[in-house]
């Protein structure tokens, strides 16, 4: 069973949900040696890097500032260029 990202279901969401400008935290997993591509998404903002146990994926998470909805659908979309990302 596979499930389809719902852009427009995820932008109701945000905007019934949070009040903007909000502090979002981005979490994403990706292959060992792509973290860089992950923080060029949201350059100036801190990035927290968590190895997994055998080294081969990275665990990383950025909070930033986001001035409304379609701001952090951008990064989503972006963040699915990089390849073997995975966005939580």
């Amino acid at each position: 069973m596979s499930s389809k990202f719902n852009a427009i279901s995820f932008k109701e969401k945000l905007e019934n949900q949070t009040s903007f400008p909000a502090l979002y935290m981005f979490k994403f997993i990706v292959p060992s040696g792509k973290e860089g591509e992950v923080a060029a998404l949201l350059p100036g903002n801190e990035m927290t890097l968590k190895v997994s146990s055998k080294g081969k994926y990275t665990s990383a998470t950025i909070k930033a500032m986001m001035p409304d909805s379609q701001s952090i659908l951008d990064v989503y979309v972006k963040a699915a260029e990089i390849e073997g990302v995975i966005a939580l």
